[in-house]
C-alpha cells in the first residue's frame, strides 16, 4: 500500500496506489476517534468534573508516557475543543497531551504508516520511487484581476506533450478540466495554485462543471497566515486542497522549489503528512510533524502547551551560555590550493553525540528522545550527500534534509516548541564553539594557515589535508567532508573587511562554488543571475589563480554584451522577487511601491509574501507586478548588473593571498 494522500472527515481517509506508487488511486476509510490525555496535579478538588467526563466522554483513569516519565491522569475521547474548555475551568492548572496532534498523521504513526513509502523500513532509504502521473499548469493571467483563465499551458510531464489553450473563459476552462479528466493525475503542479484554485472552483460550480481536480468533489481548506520565522517575516497563503490528489502551488512552496517533487513526498514520508501538506509546511514545521509522529510511534504523549519553563540563573551564567556559533572573519582576497572541511548537520550531530534532549540535561545516563529521532535522520543525509556527487536526482532531497536537520536546532530553543528547551540549544552551541576552536588549533598545529570559519566550516591552506582530516575525525568524533579549491575568492564588505558568508571558488572536480553573490540570491533577477553564471562557468575553466587572469577579457565580453542587450531584454527575466515585511513605509522605497501596485492590481497582500515585480522607473518609485510587467528602468538595471560584475571582477583586481 502506498499512500498518496491522508485526510479526517468522520475517520480518517486514504487515498492509496499499488506498489511502487503504481496503479489507480483507491480510497480506504478507516474509522478513527482519538482521545486524549489529561493530567490533574489535585484530581480531588475537580471529582465532580471528571465524574462528568467519565460519563460524557468515556474518561478513563490511566498512566500514560511523557518524555519526563510517567503521569497518573485520564484518557478523555473529546476533540480540541472539549479540551480547551477543560482548561479554562480548572484555571490552566491541568496538563494536555495529543490534544493537537493531526488525526490522519496520528493514525499512520500508531499503526507505523506513512505516506509516499511502502513501509516504515523505507522510511530513511534516500530513494523515493513512484510512478506517480504528473501534470503541470500554467496559467498565464493575472490571478487576482482574471474574471476567468484565458491563457493556459498544459504539460503532461510522462509524455513531455504540451498543449495551449486560448480563448473564452468558460471553453478554456471546460478544457482543463477535460483534459485533467483525461490524464487523471496523481500530481498537479500548478504555477500559484493557492490563489488559482479558490477561483476555479468558484468558476466550475458557476458554470456547472465538476469541481476541479478533487476525486470525492470535496475540498480541505487551510488558512492565511503571516508569522516571524527566524528573525524574518513568512506567510503562509490560504488553500484548497483536492482529496485524493496532490496538488502543488509551484511559486510559493519553498519545500518544492528547493527540493522538488521528490523532496516533497520525501518530507511527507518523514513527517508522516500528505504530500499537500508538506508542500505548503516550512522546514521548522515538517521537523517538528517529524518529532510528533516519532513520539507518537514511540508511545509519548505529545504535550498540548508547554509547562518546562527555562530555570532561573545568574545573569553572568547566561552571558556564558547564550552567545551562538563561533565565526573567524577572513582578509578578503584570492587564494590558491584551499580546502574547506564541513561538519555535516553539525548541530544535529551535536545533539545525537551528545545526548542533549530536555530529558537527559539533568539525567545524562538515560537515551535521549532527540537523539534518538535525529540520528536516522543525521545519517540519511550523510548519505545523500554523497549520493548527490554523482547522481543529480538526489540533491533536491539533500536539500530538504539539510533545512529538517538546520532548523531541528532553531527548535530547540523555540518557546512553544514541543520537544524543545532552551539549555538544550545553549548546549549545542556551546559545543559548535569548542569543535571550531579545536580544530582551528589542530590545524595550525599541524602546520596550516586558517583563512575562514564559519560554525560548521574552517578553510585552511596547508599540504597533508588527508592526515588533518583523519586526526579531526578521529579527536572529535563527528562525519566530516573536505573539498578542495583550486583557487577561491573571499569577497570584501563595504568598509573593507572580509565578509563571512560571501565567496566563490572553483573546486578540484572543475564545478564552481558560490555563496552569498548575485547568481546565488534568490532576489536576483534571471537575466543578471544568467549573466552572472556565464562569467563564472568561463573562470571554471582556470585551475591556478595564473590561468584564471588569462579568462579576464572573456568574463568582460560577457558583461558588456548582457549590457548592451538589456534594453531589449525581456521583462518577465528581470523580475525581482522579494519577500514583504511589512504593508506601510515610512519613506518611499522600491518594495513599498511594489506593495501599492499588488494592491493596485487587485492582489491581497500580507507580511511574508514572495512578491515579483520590475522597476519601471526608480526615481519615481513606479514597479509594475509580474502580470503588468511591460517597460523597465534601464539605468537601475544597468546599476544592478555592474554589482553583479563588481562580484566577478573583484577576482581580477584584488591580487593573490588577501593582497
Amino acid at each position: 500500500m502506498w499512500i498518496l494522500d491522508s485526510a479526517f472527515r468522520s475517520g480518517v481517509n486514504l487515498w492509496c496506489k499499488g506498489e511502487g506508487g503504481t496503479g489507480t488511486v483507491t480510497r480506504v476509510h478507516h474509522d478513527y476517534d482519538p482521545p486524549f490525555f489529561l493530567h490533574l496535579p489535585d484530581p480531588d478538588r475537580h471529582h465532580e468534573m471528571i465524574a462528568a467526563l467519565e460519563e460524557q466522554y468515556r474518561a478513563e483513569a490511566c498512566t500514560f508516557r511523557t518524555l519526563f516519565g510517567p503521569l497518573e491522569g485520564w484518557v478523555v475521547y473529546a476533540d480540541r475543543a472539549t479540551a480547551e474548555t477543560i482548561e479554562r475551568q480548572v484555571n490552566f492548572e491541568a496538563q494536555f497531551y495529543n490534544v493537537d496532534v493531526r488525526r490522519d498523521q496520528r493514525f499512520l504513526a500508531e499503526r507505523g504508516l506513512v505516506p509516499c513509502g511502502e513501509i516504515l523500513a523505507s522510511r530513511f532509504s534516500p530513494s523515493v520511487p513512484h510512478d506517480l502521473c504528473v501534470m503541470e499548469i500554467r496559467i498565464r493571467d493575472n490571478p487576482a484581476r482574471a474574471s476567468s483563465c484565458t491563457n493556459v499551458e498544459v504539460i503532461h510531464e510522462r509524455t513531455g506533450r504540451a498543449e495551449r489553450l486560448h480563448g473564452e473563459g468558460r471553453t478554456v476552462l471546460t478544457d482543463l478540466l477535460t483534459l485533467a479528466d483525461a490524464c487523471n493525475p496523481d500530481v498537479v503542479l500548478m504555477s500559484h495554485a493557492d490563489l488559482w484554485m479558490q477561483k476555479l472552483v468558484a468558476w466550475a460550480e458557476r458554470s456547472g462543471l465538476a469541481p476541479p481536480f478533487t476525486r470525492t468533489g470535496k475540498y480541505r481548506t487551510m488558512g492565511s497566515r503571516s508569522y516571524w520565522s527566524y528573525g524574518r517575516m513568512e506567510h503562509k497563503a490560504a488553500a484548497l486542497i483536492p482529496d485524493g490528489r496532490v496538488i502543488i502551488d509551484t511559486d510559493q512552496s519553498f519545500v518544492y522549489l528547493e527540493g522538488g517533487l521528490s523532496g516533497v513526498l520525501m518530507a511527507a514520508r518523514l513527517s508522516g503528512l500528505s504530500p499537500n501538506l508538506a508542500s505548503r509546511f516550512t522546514p521548522g514545521t515538517l521537523i517538528s510533524s517529524y518529532e510528533t509522529y516519532e513520539a507518537v510511534r514511540r508511545g509519548i504523549a505529545v504535550p498540548f502547551r508547554k509547562n518546562d519553563v527555562e530555570s532561573v540563573r545568574k545573569c553572568t551564567a547566561l552571558q556564558a551560555a547564550d552567545r551562538g556559533g563561533m565565526m573567524f572573519q577572513p582578509v578578503p582576497g584570492i587564494y590558491p590550493d584551499v580546502d574547506e572541511i564541513d561538519f555535516t548537520s553539525m548541530y544535529p550531530s551535536i545533539i545525537v553525540q551528545a545526548n542533549l534532549s530536555p530529558e537527559t540535561l539533568h539525567d545524562t545516563g538515560r537515551p535521549g528522545f532527540l537523539p534518538g529521532v535525529l540520528e536516522p535522520l543525521v545519517t540519511l543525509r550523510q548519505e545523500t550527500k554523497q549520493l548527490k556527487k554523482s547522481e543529480p536526482k538526489y540533491e533536491g532531497i539533500d536539500s530538504i534534509l539539510k533545512w529538517m536537520l538546520v532548523t531541528c536546532f532553531g527548535y530547540t530553543g523555540y518557546k512553544n516548541a514541543k520537544f524543545g528547551q532552551i539549555e538544550v540549544h545553549e548546549k549545542i552551541t556551546g559545543r559548535s564553539r569548542e569543535i571550531l576552536m579545536q580544530t582551528k588549533e589542530i590545524a595550525e598545529s599541524m602546520g596550516f594557515t586558517v583563512l575562514h570559519g564559519i560554525v560548521d566550516c574552517l578553510w585552511v591552506q596547508g599540504p597533508g589535508i588527508e592526515a588533518l582530516r583523519e586526526r579531526v575525525d578521529r579527536e572529535i568524533q563527528l562525519f566530516t567532508e573536505v573539498e578542495h579549491f583550486d583557487w577561491l575568492v573571499f569577497l570584501p564588505q563595504n568598509n573593507g573587511t572580509g565578509a563571512y558568508n560571501r565567496y566563490y571558488g572553483r573546486l578540484s572536480d572543475g564545478s564552481m562554488k558560490i555563496r552569498g553573490i548575485a547568481a546565488r540570491r534568490h532576489d536576483t533577477p534571471a537575466y543578471i543571475r544568467t549573466m552572472q553564471r556565464r562569467m563564472l562557468d568561463a573562470m571554471a575553466g582556470a585551475r591556478t589563480v595564473a590561468e584564471l587572469h588569462q579568462h579576464r577579457n572573456e568574463v568582460r565580453v560577457i558583461f558588456r554584451d548582457a549590457a548592451e542587450r538589456l534594453p531589449s531584454a525581456d521583462p518577465q527575466d528581470l523580475l525581482i522577487s522579494r519577500r514583504i515585511s511589512r504593508l506601510t513605509y515610512a519613506h518611499r522605497c522600491i518594495e513599498g511601491a511594489a506593495v501599492e501596485a499588488y494592491r493596485g492590481g487587485g492582489v491581497p497582500v500580507e507580511p511574508g509574501m514572495k512578491i515579483r515585480y520590475v522597476v519601471r522607473d526608480a526615481r519615481r518609485y513606479m514597479v509594475d507586478t509580474e502580470w503588468e510587467a511591460g517597460t523597465f528602468d534601464v539605468p537601475y538595471y544597468r546599476g544592478l548588473l555592474e554589482k553583479a560584475w563588481g562580484e566577478v571582477e573583484y577576482a581580477f583586481t584584488c591580487g593573490k593571498s588577501g593582497a
